[in-house]
């Protein structure tokens, strides 16, 4: 009986010993034939940026914009994250032009802060903008714009964006990447990454028309039209009551069409980032938040 078991035992190793040789013999022929490439200046590119993986630069992360800057696919001024001197010495160390990449910015397409956007609910719940929007489209009369509750200010990892005494975010261009995450967690839509040279800025998305939009947000687009009549043929037109501006032209722009423009709902941003307003438009003074009242 002991000869059978260890018969069995001597066996049962000699058959695991031929398992594993084969496997391993599998693995380096496996090794050879699918082994790639990789080049070793990925890594050191990648040492040198940021490793936000934030997405600004339009690759997947910061391996895969490595991987693009190796492959003469991407500029190293394209990572928007990166200090003027972190894209120089990537540059440097690939023996690349930096490239010269215009800044882009997020930048909101509402006014409504509290002072001048009514509303028709007291919204008691999970403070975040995407659980009030699921009750009715969120508290607000004006059921486009924004709801104010900051899920776009906890979400950008670079604190770029703030909330205002009246609810509303307001974006810091010096520290904006342009990542995108304000975008993709609005659940209104509001937010859009525009170079900064987009300086002609439609802050509404109402699509309510006259009196009726006037009466939900004092800042609201009414359709009037009166900046599409003002700006260059084409640069500015109205769809479903709202004045959109087409960035295919905006060689043409100026402050012009801002300038008759009641509510102030079309503005014009100058080199600073400061928001003008229309000569006509009437000036808000009012700070306190409207009470709710129905309209």
């Amino acid at each position: 009986m002991e000869n059978a078991n260890f018969g069995l035992m001597t066996d049962a190793v000699l058959f695991m010993s031929v398992l594993g040789l084969l496997l391993a013999a599998a693995l380096v022929i496996a090794n050879r034939f699918l082994w790639v490439y990789e080049d070793p200046r990925v890594q050191g590119v990648e040492e040198r940026l940021p490793a936000t993986n934030c997405g600004a630069c339009g690759q997947a992360g910061c391996r895969a914009f490595a991987e693009a800057l190796i492959h003469d696919k991407a500029k190293p001024s394209e990572c928007t994250v990166s200090p003027k001197e972190a894209i120089e010495e990537i540059a440097e160390y690939l023996g690349v032009d930096a490239g010269d990449t215009e800044k882009r910015i997020a930048m909101l397409a509402c006014a409504g802060g509290a002072h001048v956007a009514r509303m028709r609910a007291r919204y008691e719940g999970i403070k975040s903008c995407r659980a009030a929007a699921i009750v009715s489209g969120g508290p607000k009369h004006c059921v486009w714009g924004c709801i104010g509750l900051g899920d776009c200010a906890d979400v950008c990892d670079f604190d770029a964006i703030h909330m205002d005494r009246h609810g509303l975010p307001v974006v810091d261009a010096g520290l904006c990447t342009a990542c995108g995450d304000c975008v993709d967690i609005c659940p209104k839509n509001l937010f859009s990454i525009h170079p900064v040279s987009h300086r002609l800025w439609v802050a509404c998305s109402s699509l309510q028309h006259g009196e009726e939009a006037e009466a939900e947000c004092a800042v609201a687009c009414n359709g009037c039209g009166r900046c599409a009549k003002d700006a260059p043929e084409g640069l500015v037109e109205m769809h479903d009551n709202l004045a959109v501006v087409n960035y295919d032209k905006n060689h043409l722009a100026s402050p012009e069409p801002i300038q008759r423009c009641p509510t102030g709902a079309i503005v014009w941003r100058d080199e600073k980032g400061n928001v003008l307003k229309g000569r006509e438009t009437k000036r808000i003074v009012r700070s306190r938040a409207l009470p709710l009242e129905t309209v």
